[in-house]
């Protein structure tokens, strides 16, 4: 199975790619959409529509697996990356591509094995357990690797279907 993991943002997307067969990953690709500060929104989400739209062109995941919204202190922050999530998941949809959301305590959980797992722990494991030459920059693209990783853990399993209920 290929899964495309995402982690949405207005200015940072991060994206990786697996393969996920018997019990064993493949890294495809990873890399991040960048958006710049001084560009209005709405050519922001363009720019991630259109990259979104790039990536299931050229790798053809059957999973999308994208980060849940987590509100920090900044609203407007979370609103912009809630417009970039909603754009992407749109995207996935209007190309065939099921989609799958998951909490940062669950993707800590499938990744490092505990929930509260600091970020430089996911790093350490994402680069270890794909095999990867060095840690993935900008940190968005391991979280997105992670989110991949998550859903080829628990993507078939009972949990999953409970989380992703539409």
């Amino acid at each position: 199975m290929i899964i495309l993991g995402i982690d949405p943002g207005i200015a940072i997307v991060g994206w990786g790619v697996v393969e996920y067969q018997g019990s064993r990953f493949r890294t495809l690709g990873y890399g991040s959409i960048e958006t710049p500060a001084g560009m209005a929104t709405e050519e922001r989400l363009a720019l991630i529509y259109e990259g979104i739209g790039r990536l299931i062109e050229t790798y053809h995941p059957e999973h999308m697996a994208v980060e849940e919204l987590f509100f920090n202190t900044n609203q407007t922050t979370g609103i912009r990356v809630a417009e970039a999530r909603g754009v992407i998941i749109m995207r996935a949809h209007q190309l065939g591509v099921k989609v799958f959301e998951y909490t940062p305590l669950q993707v800590k959980q499938a990744v490092v094995g505990y929930g509260r797992a600091e970020k430089k722990q996911v790093i350490t494991m994402v680069t270890m357990l794909l095999g990867l030459p060095k840690p993935p920059k900008p940190d968005d693209t391991a979280d997105a690797l992670a989110i991949a990783m998550c859903h080829a853990h628990t993507g078939g399993s009972r949990l999953a279907d409970y989380y992703n209920k539409k």
